[in-house]
């Protein structure tokens, strides 16, 4: 069905004014096969060209970019490259649809979900008036989306992320295509969201009988859903085969970094230290006026009940692991210990209330107390040097250091987590996802923290680099013996660094022990949910 061969992409630059054009190659002789309902998966990390491989399939490259693309991409028996661009139009959404990585951002904010299914439905398929709303319905219905015919009406913004992905589904599947793009479908959705998205869209393609590219850079996620696997590295395909080759004879030593690079439990019991953080009762409610969020989840007048009696406890030095999906009150059960969320109940730090003490108390145990953000590319001040940002706590927290001493430490600091004393001066947009999460773990381990929060620091991560970060969090936390309370929706991660687990749901705590007793044999319901999805 397609055969994409020596597909080359190079990208034209002028280096100055003064020297001559140089050119960097993006792709290189990218060969890829798809037969009739067959799913291919393109893996590699950011970067890689696995994007760049599906806008070059579909030719969206061509204006607006210096980007130069060659080579033979065929599809049906015919030729894209050779195709004009009304033809190429045609081809388009039609026989060839695309579910880009993003949904909040594919869409368009100012149209509604009706709007923007109907495009499809009048420029591929002549459809008109009852029509597309029958279709449109039709369309939603079979993605699974609850209440079709009022969805239709409804925003972009007022959708959840895994809504907002069945909407693109739908989108893609209306002119029923021969071909599927997925890129990246499931990336920041939660693990249970991520197993229905997989399982719909496999579904849909056993239904029409489509071929699909599954375009991801999670090699454990394609071992159960793909016929084939492409490992693409720095544009160039370094392996193929089938999924029990790549699993079981990878060839390639990218491919095998890959599989290492899949999170594995290596932690080491540690002994039980005295009782560090406990909170008995604690409770969070927001105010609002109307809205679904009050039909669903009122507690009194114009409340919602977002942490509902939590009560739990974290021994010194070990790992403390949150789960739960999205809307169960994990950051705002951080945010509440940190005293940065309003709430009720009792939390103790070092047998410490801070639920009782002043401001000026609080403030005196922010150094002790810290933080590291989900994403590192908004989470640190693009107007700030590496240097500014990792000695900004010194300043507010010891302001008696003179400016040597804070130097050395930030040196120091840098070091510990990987990162050369020379990147001191440089800015956060010069560095990668990885590098810039080492920053932020940098800023907060200069203050010596006694425990530290992780809200998914791995989530914005390839999975080489969540390797990377994850051993350098084991590293850390002996070093300085240091508490943490880790934050993640991703089970594998937090099977790979939790000694307790937590599990939450809708704002209370449904399961809590040891997470390896917990992994093996989960009690509640919702807990087998979550590892079932996780772990097929």
């Amino acid at each position: 069905m397609l055969e994409i061969e020596n597909l080359n992409a190079i990208i034209n630059q002028r280096a100055d004014r003064l020297s001559s054009d140089s050119s960097i190659r993006l792709l290189r002789d990218v060969s890829i096969r798809i037969e009739h309902g067959q799913t291919v998966a393109l893996v590699g990390e950011s970067g890689s060209g696995k994007s760049l491989t599906a806008l070059s399939i579909l030719r969206l490259l061509e204006e607006h970019t210096p980007i130069e693309i060659s080579g033979s991409i065929r599809f049906e028996n015919e030729d894209l490259m050779q195709l004009p661009p009304e033809m190429m139009r045609r081809i388009r959404g039609n026989r060839i649809a695309m579910i880009f990585q993003e949904p909040m951002t594919s869409l368009n904010p100012v149209f509604t979900i009706g709007n923007q299914i109907a495009e499809s439905l009048k420029l591929h398929r002549n459809f008109a008036g009852k029509e597309i709303v029958g279709e449109s319905i039709s369309l939603l219905e079979r993605t699974g989306i609850d209440e079709p015919k009022k969805r239709l009406g409804a925003y972009p913004h007022q959708l959840s992320g895994g809504q907002r992905q069945r909407v693109m589904i739908a989108m893609a599947l209306a002119c029923r295509p021969a071909l599927l793009i997925a890129d990246e479908p499931t990336t920041a959705l939660d693990v249970t969201i991520q197993a229905k998205i997989l399982a719909l869209i496999k579904d849909i393609q056993r239904e029409y009988q489509m071929a699909m590219l599954l375009i991801t850079h999670d090699l454990a996620l394609v071992k159960n859903y793909a016929d084939q696997i492409y490992i693409l590295k720095d544009g160039m395909v370094v392996e193929q085969g089938s999924p029990s080759q790549i699993f079981e004879q990878p060839e390639d030593d990218y491919t095998v970094r890959l599989i290492q690079a899949i999170p594995e439990s290596k932690r080491q019991p540690r002994a039980e230290g005295p009782v560090q953080v406990k909170t008995e009762g604690l409770s969070c409610s927001f105010r609002t006026s109307s809205g679904l969020l009050r039909r669903f989840f009122e507690t009194g007048e114009n409340e919602v009940r977002v942490l509902d009696g939590v009560s739990f406890s974290i021994r010194q030095g070990t790992t403390c692991g949150i789960i739960g999906e999205s809307g169960s009150g994990k950051t705002t059960l951080a945010l509440a210990l940190l005293k940065l969320q309003n709430s009720s109940g009792a939390i103790l730090f070092n047998n410490r209330r801070l639920d009782q003490a002043s401001k000026k108390e609080i403030k005196q145990l922010r150094d002790k107390m810290q933080i590291v953000f989900q994403d590192p590319y908004s989470s640190l001040s693009p107007r700030m040097t590496v240097a500014e940002i990792v000695s900004e706590g010194l300043i507010v927290h010891q302001k008696n250091m003179d400016k040597k001493e804070r130097h050395n430490l930030v040196t120091q600091t840098l070091q510990a987590v990987g990162l050369p004393p020379e990147v001191a001066h440089r800015y956060p947009h010069e560095f990668s996802g990885g590098q810039r999460q080492r920053i932020a773990i940098a800023r907060v381990l200069i203050l010596h923290p006694e425990l530290l929060i992780l809200d998914e620091p791995t989530s914005a991560l390839d999975v080489t680099i969540q390797a990377q970060i994850i051993d350098l969090l084991n590293r850390l936390q002996q070093e300085y013996k240091m508490t943490y309370l880790f934050i993640s929706h991703d089970l594998k991660v937090i099977r790979a660094v939790a000694d307790e687990l937590i599990v939450m749901q809708g704002g209370k705590i449904v399961e809590q022990g040891p997470a390896a007793e917990l992994f093996s044999n989960p009690r509640s319901t919702y807990t087998r949910q979550l590892f079932q999805s996780a772990y097929n």
